[in-house]
């Protein structure tokens, strides 16, 4: 790659890079990487830029010639500047993209990049002001210390006409944007900020229009459900299907649930075993987890109500952890008979935790079928926890949405969680 900071930072992690290489040393620096793929930004600075503008420098012709005696596929990708200005250049390459959208090249866009662009917190926490967009990201920054910058206020006000890519690093970074910083207007943006596009999805594109492969490992998710009543089948089965990625239902419940789990999920494999007395909850699902297929396995409980977004937001944090298990510890209650709402562990967002709820559990397969469930109904997932602790399995604890416990009673939960109101859970909790 020949690029700017921002741009190489944003794809190191989708390939293995070589970078800082100039047009007297490539012909002894790249021949030790065996390279596949020549991409070239629209820089301004540096060794490379004047090759670049006008008219093409000789440095520039050899680069190109040397990657064409090797087969090597050569992209330019207009980001910034005139395009007029690198146009005699861009036309000695196979492949042009552009982000400009005046410009008549196949578009690239920059996404966000998962790896920097999160809502992992900094040590100390964010500060208690909202910062304008100058304030924040003051003079000629380098990238990585921008990178910090998005994660230290409030909030940020941005003015009118920042560019869309700036705004998107931002909200994926957790940070409110406006001038009131508000925690759920900040998830909604984070998660438009990932379905805009990530740098993975646009470099797959790039891969796929210059015909070299690009595997991937999937998020697809087999979902374990066990309906011991047969009252709970409907409202089970619906919070299932309102999620997507759903690639495999194991279910476990009354005879007809396997025909409605079909029906309302039509795109999906259904697996459907009938009710065991003898057996508990855990080895159930231990059985249910020997017939998973995805990426990624999810446990639902058939009590609970689950928003739209559920998965896609959990799923998210595969992308910018290490986790191999990922869930909630901070999360919404209701309490039937009280009518309470409350608000456990408000601060146990976003961390590596000892513990996340058994109910919003989301993990890589082959690690969850290492640990295994134990043979119990109730707590098999403080056991699973106990075990991740023990064989040093990473948990990780994502954000406070899209999830509500409700039981008609819970003591244990009214003396360790904070009252939000009397009345619905959902309006908080699903956003």
């Amino acid at each position: 790659m020949i690029a700017e900071p921002h741009a190489e930072a944003l794809l190191r992690y989708e390939w293995r890079q070589t970078t800082g290489f100039t047009p007297r040393d490539f012909a002894r620096v790249l021949p030790l990487e065996v390279p596949h793929l020549l991409v070239v930004e629209s820089v301004a600075t540096g060794p490379w830029a004047e090759e670049l503008r006008g008219e093409p420098g000789d440095g520039l012709k050899a680069l190109l010639a040397w990657c064409a005696e090797r087969g090597i596929r050569t992209v330019f990708w207009h980001t910034h500047g005139d395009v007029s200005a690198y146009a005699a250049s861009a036309e000695l390459f196979e492949h042009r993209f552009t982000t400009d959208l005046t410009v008549g090249w196949p578009r690239l866009q920059f996404g966000v990049q998962p790896r920097v662009h999160n809502p992992l917190p900094l040590s100390g926490g964010r500060i208690d002001r909202v910062l304008t967009l100058d304030q924040l990201l003051p003079g000629h920054l380098a990238y990585p210390d921008v990178l910090t910058s998005y994660r230290w206020p409030a909030g940020v006000d941005c003015p009118p006409g920042t560019p869309m890519w700036r705004l998107a690093e931002i909200a994926a970074c957790g940070t409110p944007i406006g001038p009131d910083p508000d925690t759920r207007r900040a998830h909604v943006a984070l998660r438009r900020a990932y379905d805009s596009g990530t740098m993975t999805e646009r470099i797959d594109e790039l891969l796929d229009k210059v015909g070299l492969p690009s595997a991937r490992a999937t998020l697809d998710t087999s979902v374990l459900l066990v309906i011991p009543e047969p009252g709970r089948t409907e409202h089970a089965l619906a919070q299932v299907a309102r999620q997507s990625g759903v690639a495999q239902l194991v279910v476990f419940g009354p005879p007809e649930a396997g025909e409605r789990a079909r029906d309302v999920l039509p795109d999906a494999d259904v697996i459907h075993r009938p009710l065991r007395p003898e057996l508990t909850v855990g080895a159930m699902l231990g059985r249910g987890l020997d017939l998973c297929e995805a990426d990624l396995v999810a446990v639902m409980d058939p009590r609970d109500v689950y928003g739209s977004h559920y998965l896609s937001d959990l799923r998210r944090a595969f992308l910018f952890t290490t986790a191999d298990i990922v869930g909630k510890a901070a999360f919404y209650a209701h309490l039937r008979k009280p009518q309470a709402t409350l608000l456990k562990q408000p601060e146990a967002e976003y961390s590596y935790l000892p513990e996340i709820a058994g109910a919003t559990l989301l993990a890589r397969r082959n690690p969850l079928r290492e640990l295994g469930f134990a043979d119990l109904t109730d707590g098999w997932d403080e056991v699973l926890m106990r075990q991740c602790r023990q064989d040093g399995v990473k948990v990780f604890a994502a954000d406070r949405f899209g999830y509500v416990r409700v039981r008609d009673e819970d003591r244990w939960l009214l003396g360790a969680a904070h009252l939000v109101e009397y009345g619905s859970a959902e309006p908080h909790a699903l956003i």
